[in-house]
């Protein structure tokens, strides 16, 4: 039994549903620039007079709006939110689902060693992602690219996506943790979730209010901000550094506790 493929197959129209999710969210965003931008007044002006909490809202953020690439490093905090919702649901169910679904006994059955079960598991949550990845930077590519009067911005939105896929990854073995640490597996991808808009709602307060500023460092939204990606700040060590031990220390937490569990059968 290759459990890598068969979770392929488990998680194919997920994930075609959720490509097909971001590709309209591309599409729909730079047409909205392309409509705004078409009124004649200057996009700079028009979002300056908002209040602050709209501009953190919006994910503004000093951008120049009235460049394509600015404009998309507004709409980066949205994919973001979305390709990172994908993933920690995605980490979560791929652990989860057997003892959900009450197939536990079956896949149990099989020669095959709970190391390599998770192993496979994590393994193809990792191709799913990185799918979902590279279809919203090709995606991104063309579509800013149709739009962008000449700008080059292939090199701005490959650095954002390689932001958003580490995202992705803290927040994939954040599902899985979870879920290998739950009892209940079928409240592991609705705590995943919370968890992550949660730590979402943390970085707009923080956006908000300078009193928090020290809280940056709890959570990941805060480590790859476009703004900092695509202003001249690129990559922060400690954010990179932090990441790694929290994606280490996730995937040590999966493994450790899915064999330890009795699964539910």
């Amino acid at each position: 039994m290759n459990v890598f493929i068969v979770e392929l197959r488990a998680h194919r129209k997920g994930l075609i549903i959720w490509a097909f999710g971001i590709l309209f969210m591309v599409v729909a965003g730079m047409g909205k620039y392309v409509a705004l931008s078409s009124t004649g007044q200057s996009m700079n002006d028009l979002f300056a007079q908002m209040p602050k909490s709209m501009q953190t809202v919006f994910g503004i953020g000093g951008f120049d709006l009235s460049k394509a690439s600015g404009y998309y490093g507004m709409l980066f905090l949205y994919l973001a939110l979305m390709a990172t919702i994908h993933a920690a649901m995605l980490g979560a169910d791929i652990i989860s689902k057997e003892e959900r679904d009450k197939t536990a006994e079956f896949l149990l059955s099989k020669p095959i060693s709970r190391n390599k079960i998770i192993t496979s598991k994590l393994l193809a949550a990792f191709v799913n992602i990185l799918t979902f990845n590279i279809i919203t930077l090709v995606s991104s590519i063309i579509v800013v690219g149709k739009y962008s009067k000449g700008e080059a911005v292939t090199k701005e939105i490959l650095i954002l996506m390689s932001g958003m896929f580490i995202l992705q990854l803290i927040f994939m073995f954040i599902g899985s943790a979870i879920a290998a640490v739950s009892k209940n597996p079928k409240t592991a991808t609705s705590i995943s979730t919370a968890v992550l808009l949660i730590t979402y709602i943390l970085s707009m307060a923080i956006d908000l209010s300078g009193k928090f500023e020290n809280l940056k460092y709890l959570t990941p939204f805060k480590y790859y901000e476009a703004k900092n990606l695509i202003n001249g700040g690129g990559f922060q060590l400690s954010f990179v550094v932090l990441s790694i031990i929290i994606i280490s220390a996730t995937i040590s937490i999966t493994y450790v506790f899915y064999k330890r569990r009795d699964l539910s059968i």
